[in-house]
């Protein structure tokens, strides 16, 4: 559980339906108090940098014209 938190992310209880302040949760891995950093996170589970789609610019631009060859050839 988050420190603070007013319900289990997971099962939604609380205090009131039977959530306690002295659960447990070492061993769980979770961030500690100074918050969850995403940026580490993501540069550690999936590199610095994201990888860069490339390869179907050209695609689309072959569809484009495709397409404009189809409207001229209709009306034409």
């Amino acid at each position: 559980m988050p420190p603070n938190a007013r319900a289990c992310p997971e099962c939604g209880s609380c205090e009131a339906t039977g959530w306690g302040e002295a659960a447990d949760t070492s061993g769980l891995d979770l961030p500690g108090e100074d918050g969850f950093n995403n940026k580490e996170f993501t540069e550690r589970e999936f590199g610095a940098k994201p990888p860069v789609p490339r390869g179907l610019h050209w695609f689309w631009w072959l569809v484009a014209l495709l397409l404009l060859a189809l409207f001229v050839a209709r009306f034409l």
